[in-house]
């Protein structure tokens, strides 16, 4: 009988999905090859004073400069000293998993996404220890108190619970007062906090959504896999999320996470030539600016169907109207 019902349900959803319109397709512009990251893995992006910046989630002691000037773009080192982790209420068996992954595979902090304020300081989210390290333009690197209900209303709504499935995405207000964090999959969701210098709360509810679901990733041949966020970026009091199964990045309200609209990048990124032999998204990484977007493809150790073996950012023109347009 559940069988049943669950299959007049989709029977009867089928004309609404039928019917819903296919967001509009982004512009490619340019590929940009990475060279010089020693263990690959880009996983975040932001633009930071005059340049690009990139982490990745296998290497703990150093963020990287992308120099746009040489081709391929060149990653240029900064490294430093992340002190001691403060203790952010992860259950006891999900440390354990997360420092047993670090010594296997490197990158014990798992940097998985970095922002930045009109001050000059770079946010990086540790996905292994949901934490925030603030690197200010001088002085030493310190990890950011988040509240103790942080954790604690994130998993009482179902969200990081599952191990490597935590924190993949954070986004700061240009004043370095608001923050949004991604909850990556099962179930997806995204968190606020408000804060100065280095005190952070939760402004009404931490979390302003949380939800389960799967997609159909487009044209990887693969069943339906959960629903998920890989980054954030705020632009324009809007928060945008990239949404790497469903291959699109989305304009969302900043107090309630609701979805404005949504625009795809699957006709660019899944081209025979750009096909890599996984059944996931490749783009871990989002940067939203008046003039397009910044995409950056995390791809570990798959080769691509042309043989590049690179980290990759694309270069997507903004919508026509701006990324302001109505919906």
């Amino acid at each position: 009988m559940r069988q049943l019902l669950f299959t007049l349900t989709l029977f009867i959803s089928a004309p609404l999905f039928a019917a819903t319109e296919a967001p509009e397709e982004l512009k490619l512009l340019s590929e940009n090859p990475v060279a010089g990251m020693e263990q690959g893995n880009l996983s975040g992006l932001a633009w930071c004073g005059d340049a690009l910046w990139a982490v990745s989630d296998r290497e703990d002691g150093r963020v990287y400069r992308l120099n746009t000037d040489v081709s391929p773009w060149q990653a240029e080192a900064e490294t430093f000293v992340a002190p001691p982790l403060p203790d952010n209420m992860r259950p006891w068996g999900m440390k354990m998993r997360g420092w047993i992954t670090g010594l296997i595979r490197g990158g014990d902090l798992d940097f998985e996404g970095i922002s930045c304020d009109s001050a000059g300081n770079r946010y990086l989210l540790s996905e292994a220890h949901a934490g925030v390290l603030k690197m200010p333009p001088a002085g030493e690197p310190e990890w950011l108190t988040l509240p103790k209900t942080f954790m604690r209303q994130a998993r009482a709504s179902g969200l990081l619970l599952h191990f490597n499935a935590m924190l993949e995405g954070i986004a700061i207000d240009p004043a370095g007062e608001r923050m949004w964090l991604a909850a990556e999959r099962e179930r997806r969701g995204l968190l606020a906090l408000y804060g100065k210098s280095n005190n952070w709360r939760c402004q009404g509810p931490c979390v302003l959504q949380s939800e389960s679901g799967v997609v159909v990733a487009p044209k990887l041949g693969a069943g339906p896999v959960p629903k998920d966020y890989s980054d954030l970026s705020f632009y324009q009091e809007k928060l945008f999320t990239l949404e790497r199964q469903a291959h699109q990045i989305c304009r969302r309200e900043l107090e309630t996470g609701a979805v404005e609209r949504c625009w795809s990048f699957a006709e660019a990124a899944l081209t025979d030539a750009r096909r890599y032999d996984s059944k996931y998204g490749m783009a871990e990484a989002l940067w939203i600016d008046p003039e397009g977007a910044w995409l950056g493809l995390d791809t570990g150790a798959h080769t691509r169907a042309d043989g590049e073996d690179r980290s990759i950012v694309w270069r997507f023109a903004a919508p026509k109207g701006g990324w302001e347009q109505a919906e």
